[in-house]
This record gives C-alpha cells, structure tokens and sequence, in this order.
C-alpha cells in the first residue's frame, strides 16, 4: 500500500503539491488524474524517493521508498520510457538492473517474452519506436516480481493492440492483490482500466472515490425523450406534463427533449397517461472525460484564446484565480485541503489520512501468468544477500 500524510513540495516559492493525502490499497487498479503542471509527477517522484518533500510524508507497505529492503524486488516503476542507454540492448539493459537488484538472470527473459519484446530483444534500445521503448519500460518495472507498481503514461506510444494489452495487465495484477497506481490523461482508458480515482489540481486533492462515484458526483444525469416529428403537438403535452409533474425539461437541436428531476419510469408513466407516443426513452450518463472535464475546469493553467472565443472554454477575468470545486462534500473518500500558504511558511500536516471507499484487499498473489507470448513469470527465490 503506498500512504501520503500531508505531503508537500515547493520550488522555491512555487508550491508544486500541497498538503496531499491519500492512500492507494491493495488489489485495485487507482487512476491518479490532473491537468498539466498538478503535480502528479512531482508526487510520484517523492513516493519513489527521487524528490524529498518539504513537509509531509510518503510511505510504501509502511516505509519510506530508501528504507525499504532491496527495494527493486518490492516496486516497479515506469516514469520516463526514454531513460535507457540507446547502446544496449533490449536484453542487456534489464540485465544490468537485473544485476543490481540481485535478481536472477532468467527472469530477462521471462519478461521479455511478457512485454513481447522476446523476438528484438538483441536490437539496440535506440532503434526502437516509442510504443517498443514503453514497452521495456513496463519490462523493467515488473523485472522485480514487485507487490507495488507504479506507472506514468503507460500506454503513451502503444497501438490500439498495445493499449489493450496494458490494460489487460494492469487489470491482472491489481486482480493478484498487487498496488497499481497509474497516472494518465486517456480518460477513456482509465475509464476502462481504473477501479479508484484520485484527482488533485494545483497540487490539491480535488477527489478520492470510485470512479463510479466520482462520475456521479461530477455529472448531471438525464434521460433522452423524442416523440414523433410529425406531431409537434405530443412533445409539447408530454413537456407541459413533465414540468408539472417536478421534472425540468429542455429542448435539443434534433428535436428530442432532456430531461432531469424524473426517473425514467416516471416518464414513461406519464406519457401513457397523455396518450403521447415515445420513439426514445433512453437513460444518458456522463464519460469519465466529461465528469472530469467538469470537476478541473477551474484548476488549468493553460487556456486557449480561441476556445474562450468560441465558448469552449470559460473566459476568466484577468488575475483571477479560478475556484475550485468540492464535488462529493462530506461523500466517503472526500477530503478538502486548506489553501496554500503562500512564501513557504510553515506547514501542519493533517491529523489523520481519510480512508478510501475500499473493502477488504485479496491476499497478494504472484504474477504467474504471461499476458502476450504465453511466457510464464514464476516466483523468484530470494537471493542470499537477501536474508
């Protein structure tokens, strides 16, 4: 389980992330969402120990990242595909990590043929394409056998077959009881992917729910109604009598009424008892882009001119600082940070973390299972140095 207390970056008078807290649990895959510029990176570097934290906290199954014993074999991480020596070899760049971590030489191979890297695994790394380049990357990151992963932009590169096959093992890992944490801006792969979301912006917690809730909390349903088009008489009945009845309804460019307020059995109730004859009644629930679009609109740092123009985006006055909303107030998994301080003054960290909307994890499991080649990952005995 990875665990952030009150976790807090600046740059000198930059405040990167501020008093962020949250947990990531066992046997789900957590999306961790945010504009450019949030402080999503920010936050998994000081996880993996390569930035400190100016306050706070973060701890990996209870410890620091440079506490943990051979740390290697317990996390895997994907942060930047492109930092490989382009000189080596497929093979012999996670040899040498291989080498470092203790871990035996075969399990190269054994994740190679997972990733299917098995058939240019002797190519140099610099002749390959960005999604071969991720693929090593996601290679190197699971060379360890680890309980906890991490992964930034995994699919960036892939192919639609590729994009497939990471979800896949994400899935299956986090189905092992495995931590997977994985950042990202395909809302519609994470919408497919991911089991929890945390979002944050400005370097804020922004949310911290089931992406189920987080969809409800940041969206406003509707049922679709249409009537026939040759008798405008019915849909104008049919309104009169949804509006009566408490429901709210608005017309649609092709001639369809939204409406919100009523179930969809109340409609379709009320219909019948105008004698209005229905060629749709259909259910609409926002994506997971809209949801999020919605939540962050108000935490983007980069606005173009021609999208305000066109009302594609909201024009805010100049100097203003954009609100930020607290969708799902008071919902479990909810938790509103105070507002940065500004000048690096001192920072309190929160009494206690909230706790995600999570049941009980599965008992961890090994990855024994080859996604793509059909390899098999086995177990890796514990190198002498080890014990």
């Amino acid at each position: 389980m990875i665990e952030a207390v009150g976790l807090t970056k600046r740059y000198g008078d930059k405040t990167a992330v501020y008093n962020l807290s949250f947990q990531v649990r066992p046997g789900a895959v957590t999306g961790f969402l945010g504009p450019n510029g949030s402080g999503k990176s920010t936050t998994m570097r000081m996880i993996l120990g390569l930035d400190n934290p100016t306050a706070g906290h973060v701890t990996i199954c209870g410890h620091p990242y440079d506490k943990l014993p051979n740390a290697p074999r317990q996390v895997g991480a994907l942060l930047d595909a492109k930092a490989v020596h382009g000189g080596r070899s497929a093979r012999n760049h996670l040899l040498s990590l291989a080498q470092l971590s203790g871990i035996p030489a075969r399990r190269v191979d054994e994740v190679l043929g997972v990733v299917g890297l098995h058939e240019v695994a002797g190519r140099r790394s610099k002749g390959f394409s960005l999604g071969m380049g991720q693929r090593l990357g996601i290679a190197a990151a699971l060379l360890g056998d680890p309980q906890v992963l991490l992964f930034d932009e995994p699919v960036n590169g892939l192919d639609p077959e590729g994009i497939l096959w990471v979800r896949n093992l994400m899935k299956s890992l986090a189905a092992e009881g495995r931590t997977v944490f994985v950042s990202s801006h395909l809302m519609s792969e994470m919408a497919l992917t991911a089991d929890h979301l945390i979002v944050i912006g400005r370097g804020q917690l922004m949310a911290d729910m089931s992406v189920k809730d987080f969809i409800s909390h940041n969206s406003a349903d509707f049922a679709r109604v249409r009537t026939p088009d040759s008798e405008p008489q019915q849909r104008e009945k049919l309104s009169a009598a949804i509006t009566e009845a408490g429901g709210h309804v608005l017309p649609e460019q092709d001639g369809a009424l939204r409406v919100t307020g009523l179930p969809l059995p109340r409609i379709s109730d009320l219909a019948h008892d105008q004698d209005v004859r229905l060629w749709e009644l259909s259910p609409h629930q926002a994506s997971l882009e809209e949801a999020y679009m919605r939540m962050t609109q108000g935490a983007v740092d980069y606005r173009s001119t021609v999208d305000q123009k066109e009302g594609l985006q909201q024009q805010l006055p100049p100097g203003a600082q954009p609100s930020m909303p607290v969708p799902g107030q008071g919902q479990p998994g909810w938790y509103a940070p105070p507002p940065p301080q500004q000048g690096g003054q001192p920072f309190a960290p929160p009494q206690a973390a909230p706790a995600g909307p999570y049941g009980a994890p599965p008992a961890p499991a090994r990855f024994t299972a080859s996604v793509e080649a059909g390899a098999r990952m086995n177990p890796m005995p514990a190198p002498a140095s080890a014990a």
